[in-house]
């Protein structure tokens, strides 16, 4: 209790010194919490977002089937079978026959997956109901960023060739029925949806798919079909946060530290100017791993009022930027990113976060307060350095 009343009036009688460094390491502490905040918001809406529009809660592959090997999606479909059929009207799984095709937008060939989903289905976000309404040529729906790339708009047709079970080419024009806004690439980028029905009518398929969308987390086996888990299909995602979060440890270290520094030579500073304190403390009969708790509390309570002083303007702050959110506009880096990302700060990031920096400051603190147990009562109540 001593060390705690003599630490806090050296601390307020220190002043402005004080307040400067409570100031730089409050810096520093919301800082930290905002970043990782970041960075966790976007993995949950990342990771939402591709469950919403992708893959559900798991999906049933064909066992050849790669989404990264292009020459396996062709020949990777077989058929439902008696096992899968009751699950699909159910609505409990939903089939996808996807195949590689060309479109000539504007006379020029670009490459595409076509896939095929039922226009009933609900395990999607897609707007596959909009295929329900064909005209004269077939209906696709595309994403925007298909849209962009190809310079198609609603009702735009162009021709689209493909190869059906025979290994024969045919062609025949589709019309743009949708243009769909999604933050997930891998459901737009190079990608065009058809009437599942329709599109096994063209290529000369009954009943097959390439894959099953799983609406049933508890549904992980069917017979002849490899399941796979949210762990493995948001993988990459989640590597990819990982590595970001890797990055900002290297800023938030350099800031940490740049905070730190201030403390230590503050401590350092004050050891130098109040040597004769000391010897006076000591004299008093005070012993020297008191005094030395003395220096490591005060120098660690500059964590605390760094913690309170973050609150004042950091809880405003992040609850506006909450609300509000951050928006990065219409970027495409290839992996799932909405154009705002809204900040989530859990309670264990805070705690964590909080203990990071009370401990740091501590260290920081008694280190150079360790000098002390070495003083002489005598030479520091004359101000002498030893």
């Amino acid at each position: 209790m001593l060390a705690l009343k003599l630490a806090y009036k050296n601390l307020i009688g220190a002043g402005l010194r004080t307040w400067l460094n409570v100031s730089v390491l409050s810096f520093a502490f919301v800082l930290i919490i905002f970043y990782n905040g970041m960075i966790d918001g976007w993995n949950r809406q990342g990771r939402n977002d591709t469950q919403e529009w992708e893959v559900a809660k798991g999906q049933f592959w064909h066992p050849q089937y790669d989404r990264l090997d292009v020459y396996s999606i062709n020949d990777a479909h077989q058929p439902l079978g008696p096992e899968v059929l009751p699950l699909v009207r159910q609505g409990l799984v939903m089939p996808m026959l996807i195949q590689q095709v060309s479109l000539y937008p504007q006379g020029r060939m670009q490459g595409a997956l076509l896939k095929g989903i039922p226009t009933d289905q609900k395990v999607l976000a897609i707007p596959s109901d909009a295929l329900q309404y064909e005209r004269d040529a077939i209906s696709v729906i595309i994403g925007k960023r298909m849209a962009e790339s190809t310079q198609l708009k609603v009702g735009d047709e162009c021709l689209m060739r493909w190869r059906d079970k025979n290994g024969m080419f045919d062609a025949q024009k589709v019309r743009v029925a949708a243009i769909f806004k999604c933050d997930v690439p891998s459901v737009d980028n190079a990608q065009v949806y058809m009437s599942y029905e329709r599109m096994q009518t063209l290529m000369g398929y009954q009943n097959e798919a390439s894959i099953l969308v799983s609406a049933n987390e508890n549904l992980v086996e069917l017979k002849g079909w490899q399941y796979k888990d949210l762990n493995f299909l948001l993988s990459e995602l989640d590597q990819l946060i990982e590595s970001k979060k890797g990055g900002g440890i290297v800023l938030q270290t350099v800031l940490l530290l740049i905070a730190l520094l201030t403390i230590f030579d503050t401590q350092v500073l004050s050891i130098f100017r109040r040597q004769k304190e000391i010897g006076t403390y000591i004299a008093l009969g005070l012993t020297r791993r008191r005094v030395v708790a003395i220096f490591t509390v005060e120098g660690g309570a500059h964590s605390i009022l760094a913690a309170l002083l973050g609150a004042v303007y950091g809880i405003p702050l992040f609850l506006w930027i909450n609300k509000v959110g951050l928006s990065f506009g219409s970027v495409d880096v290839g992996i799932t990113m909405a154009e705002t990302i809204y900040p989530y700060y859990s309670i264990g990031l805070i705690v964590s976060t909080i203990i990071l920096v009370i401990v740091s400051a501590t260290i920081v603190s008694y280190i150079p307060a360790r000098k002390i147990a070495r003083m002489k009562p005598t030479e520091a109540l004359k101000g002498k350095i030893q």
